[in-house]
């Protein structure tokens, strides 16, 4: 029987490669989650509970403020890359290396070797981060038990290259329909091409201008592109229906009902026929104003940066906590078949969070 337990008297490198070397792609976390638990529960100073695949433990020493230290446990599909490598330049290969097991184990080794931090602490692990966001373990945990997710401040341990990421943008996908008349393409004249009609759609994304809001200092950057095109019956057919499926990524300044708005009156007058909201996830304020959050950017150092991509930041924004991204990994690097980390970003990750929580 393959070996599941977790040393966390390792350092947070050498505990990021039994971590890869423990497999856990999205919908199948639970022996991992298993193995967290088990060793969470070791620790005398923490409260450990469990709910599915998500695991949580706290600290409860009546600290002023809770910082909650959050991190994924699964990731995406293996694709030859485990068990891990270390090469002879202190990087570390392996699937999750990056995203995120490198922030996980920063996570574990802060929960066992900071037993009396200055803050109480709340650290998340959870499932299913990867795949679609109703199965996302840290909504379920939000849902369920709001009250394990009570805090301040937030760090979501997502790979940044050792660099405070500043609150996320929001991501609005939309399906914009158009419709036709079939015919025989021998007889385009007696009806009417869907397709063709999506033309003001693709000229108006062409020529769409994105704001580059600053807020908190940071400059994020809103994008409105097509990301796909669906239309066509068969060659000899005229379609009645066309789809362009478009992505908003947009600054979190925008309410998500504002985003939806603005979709809909940058097309208002191209001929669409329906606007359905296919997938939609706010975005996160930055909230680098906090105390908490420029305590944690004066200790880990460095300039804080926007984050353009979303994260679930978004999550603890929507539960009134400020949060911002910080972990080891680059994330040019996730999800990719070479995915890697250099070792030395792990073990500066750890010591800069625990300098902060000791200081």
């Amino acid at each position: 029987m393959a070996d599941t337990t977790l040393d966390l008297t390792l350092d947070a490198a050498r505990l990021t490669a039994r971590l890869v070397d423990l497999p856990s792609e999205s919908g199948t976390e639970k022996p991992l989650a298993d193995a967290i638990e088990d060793a969470l529960r070791e620790l005398p100073h923490l409260t450990v509970d469990r709910f599915g695949n998500n695991v949580v433990a706290r600290t409860d020493l009546g600290r002023s403020e809770r910082v909650i230290l959050a991190g994924h446990i699964d990731t995406v599909p293996i694709a030859g890359n485990v068990p891990s490598r270390l090469d002879e330049d202190g990087v570390l290969w392996g699937c999750g290396t990056c995203d995120m097991k490198s922030g996980v184990a920063v996570q574990l080794r802060i929960a066992a070797t900071v037993p009396a931090p200055n803050r109480d602490l709340t650290f998340v692990f959870y499932d299913n981060e990867e795949v679609a966001a109703e199965l996302n373990g840290l909504k379920h945990i939000a849902e369920a038990h709001p009250e394990w997710l009570r805090g301040d401040f937030a760090v979501l341990l997502e790979p940044t290259d050792g660099e405070v990421e500043g609150g996320c943008q929001g991501t609005l996908r939309m399906l914009l329909k158009t419709k036709g008349e079939r015919a025989h393409s021998a007889r385009g004249w007696m009806g009417s091409n869907a397709i063709h009609a999506a033309a003001p759609i693709l000229r108006r994304l062409a020529e769409y201008t994105p704001r580059h809001p600053v807020i908190d200092g940071l400059e994020y950057r809103e994008g409105l592109n097509a990301v796909g095109i669906f239309g066509g019956v068969a060659g000899n057919v005229i379609p009645d229906e066309c789809v362009v499926s478009v992505n908003f990524r947009y600054a979190p300044d925008r309410s998500e009902e504002e985003a939806v708005a603005h979709v809909r009156e940058v097309f208002a007058d191209c001929g669409v026929e329906e606007f359905v909201v296919e997938d939609h996830s706010g975005g996160a304020l930055p909230g680098l104003n906090h105390p908490a959050a420029a305590a944690f950017i004066e200790a880990v150092g460095g300039t804080p940066r926007p984050k353009y991509g979303w994260t679930d930041v978004s999550r603890f924004s929507a539960l009134g906590i400020p949060a911002v991204n910080y972990g080891p990994g680059n994330p040019h690097l996730a999800h990719k078949r070479d995915e890697r980390v250099d070792t030395a970003r792990i073990l500066e990750g750890e010591e800069r969070l625990r300098a902060w929580l000791t200081s």
